[in-house]
């Protein structure tokens, strides 16, 4: 497998390498259905830049233009679904900041691209939000933060309801991994079957896409 290194520095403290364009297309070959799935939810516990979740998002956008190009206000709302269903977890500040700003530089340039002058700028701030939250400086080890006072994980739960409306619950995370270990259920099913659902830390009403960063 090819990889690409930083700094000799980085790899001895952290792990730090980062896995090709090709791998990382053969690999989310393996699971294509889920990766054209708009709502399918990805996480990446070592995320670094992004080289997975950047490719899983491009495969979701493609989705969206295809089915909604033709209508603005579906487009939006489906692509603000896309970019709610993909999550990452670093140890680095510098990864996690630039893993926001290329999943963020993908989806506004394809956003861009079809709607030019007519694009909104309360899309753009809900992406950004929703990235703020999902992608997260983090242990994936140890399930906490990465600072001076280490706290628990948390992720949000976006789910689309009610037309333009979506609910946000925030789950801690370590609760869900050792919940679901618990469990025969899978966790947070999206295909209808029975899922276990873990208790959400806090459950947020029911928001309008383009407002999720004010509520």
């Amino acid at each position: 497998m090819n990889v690409q290194l930083k700094t000799k520095k980085r790899v001895a403290d952290h792990g730090e390498v980062f896995t090709s364009e090709r791998e990382v297309n053969a690999m989310l070959d393996l699971v294509k259905q889920e990766t054209d799935r708009i709502e399918s939810k990805f996480l990446e516990p070592a995320c670094g830049t992004g080289n997975f979740l950047a490719e899983i998002l491009r495969r979701k956008l493609a989705v969206v233009q295809k089915r909604y190009k033709k209508s603005q206000l579906e487009f939006e709302r489906n692509a603000v679904i896309a970019v709610s269903s993909i999550y990452g977890i670093d140890l680095l500040e510098d990864n996690t900041t630039e893993c926001r700003e290329r999943l963020f530089n993908i989806f506004n340039e394809i956003y861009t691209k079809f709607f030019k002058t007519k694009t909104n700028d309360k899309v753009r701030n809900s992406v950004k939000f929703i990235l703020e939250k999902n992608i997260v400086i983090g242990n994936a080890l140890s399930l906490e933060t990465v600072d001076e006072k280490p706290r628990p994980i948390v992720f949000s739960e976006w789910t689309s309801i009610s037309g333009s409306k979506i609910k946000r619950k925030d789950f801690c995370y370590k609760s869900m991994i050792d919940q679901a270990s618990l469990s025969e259920l899978p966790l947070f099913s999206d295909l209808g079957e029975e899922a276990y659902i873990p208790k959400p830390l806090k459950d947020y009403p029911p928001t309008h896409f383009l407002e999720i960063a004010n509520a």
